[in-house]
């Protein structure tokens, strides 16, 4: 069924201060990666301790990923991976990429499409790190990573990208606007990957529910019809945070809109949709720290 999506991941405050930011980045750049992050187990134990709503919903996804009720240890995990692959990213955007064992698996084919100058659309969600892929990209000749973002959450990540490199706020295309779906076209046209998240929504957005770690869930048409409109195969991708410096990046061949017709576009999108959830319920369940939406994606409460 379709319905508009809640996005309550919107109404949340937002906590980031750019200037703390500032001083992270310069903490961690000056006194290396290993002092960089004993601070972000304080910033971890704040966030378990004092943002109980957060806490809540993270609970509530942990216990369908892992299969058993989550403990506070799992929740401090949980907050403690993601604050981890923001740290990571101060490191990724300044070419550290020395600092990290990064795996990449299923990537044959990408590179096929890339190096033929033919672009794919990848796929993804808030699932571990996107900027690790970002980051392969920009260390592999021929790999290039563009980026589409609802705008105003381009116009914050692109603050927090200048606040750590000034040099990495390209490549990002704001959705929202006429000209939006020109820009990506022209990027895939150049042999980029055009990466776009999946698993959130605006306040107009007509969601589908799709099946998702044994339970409905609204997930949004949008990426999928801008997929099909584009007429690319279609990947899904995540970059897992493994804990320490290590991190494994996934693709897997998610649909090929190249040759589908108009009167079959819907029903190739709506497949598409349930096969991206079925996959991001996988590696939920093989990395379950590594979902990051604190706020009640089933919509229960």
């Amino acid at each position: 069924m379709t319905r508009p999506a809640t996005p309550s991941w919107l109404r949340q405050q937002e906590r980031s201060n750019l200037a703390i930011l500032r001083l992270m980045v310069w903490i961690s750049l000056t006194f290396g990666r290993a002092i960089g992050r004993v601070v972000l187990y304080g910033i971890t134990a704040y966030y378990v301790l004092f943002a109980p709503r957060a806490r809540h919903f993270s609970r509530e996804y942990l216990h369908r990923a892992l299969g058993r009720w989550a403990e506070w240890s799992d929740g401090f995990r949980h907050v403690f991976s993601f604050a981890s692959t923001i740290h990571d990213r101060i490191y990724l955007l300044n070419d550290r990429f020395d600092l990290f064992d990064i795996e990449v698996i299923g990537a044959d084919p990408v590179h096929e499409l890339a190096a033929a100058q033919s672009g794919a659309v990848l796929i993804g969600a808030h699932l571990g790190s996107f900027e690790v892929l970002r980051a392969v990209g920009r260390g592999r000749a021929g790999l290039k990573v563009a980026m589409l973002m609802y705008e105003e959450n381009a116009r914050k990540i692109n603050a927090t990208l200048e606040a750590i490199n000034p040099a990495a706020t390209q490549d990002i295309i704001s959705l929202g606007r006429m000209e939006s779906m020109l820009e990506a076209r022209d990027k895939l046209d150049q042999g980029y990957l055009v990466g776009i998240l999946a698993d959130r929504s605006l306040s107009d957005d007509p969601t589908v529910d799709c099946e998702f770690l044994g339970e409905m869930a609204p997930f949004p048409v949008g990426p999928f019809r801008l997929a099909a409109m584009l007429r690319r195969p279609v990947f899904f991708m995540t970059g897992l945070y493994l804990g320490g410096n290590r991190y494994r990046i996934h693709f897997e061949a998610l649909a090929d809109f190249t040759n589908t017709p108009r009167s079959e576009r819907d029903a190739a999108i709506r497949a598409a949709q349930q096969h991206y959830a079925e996959r991001l319920s996988h590696y939920c369940r093989l990395a379950p720290y590594n979902w990051f939406n604190f706020f009640d994606f089933w919509q229960k409460k």
